[in-house]
C-alpha cells in the first residue's frame, strides 16, 4: 500500500478510544487467534488495508475475490 503524496507519514504514534460493535469484536478476537496478531496490530492493519480499498474503489477500481473453483465474487464494501 503507498502512501498518498498530499499525506505525509506521521512520525508519531496516535491513540484512540473506540467503542466496537460485538461483531468487531469477535472479528479481532478471531484474528487475534488465527494470526498470533496483537489487537493492536489487526486494527491497525484492518484500517490500512480499507483505507487502500476505499482508495481504490475511489479511483474506479472493483474489488473482486476468486473463489476455489475460480468463480469470480465483486465485493460491495458499504
Amino acid at each position: 500500500m503507498s502512501e498518498s503524496a498530499s499525506q505525509p507519514r506521521r512520525s508519531t504514534n496516535e491513540r484512540y478510544s473506540v467503542t466496537l460493535v460485538p461483531p468487531a469484536v469477535d472479528a479481532i478476537a478471531e484474528l487475534t487467534e488465527s494470526t498470533g496478531l496483537s489487537k493492536a496490530d489487526v486494527i491497525n492493519r484492518a484500517v490500512q488495508i480499507y483505507a487502500y480499498l476505499d482508495a481504490q474503489t475511489r479511483g474506479g477500481a472493483d474489488l473482486l475475490l476468486r473463489q476455489p473453483d475460480g468463480t469470480p465474487e465483486k465485493l460491495h464494501i458499504i
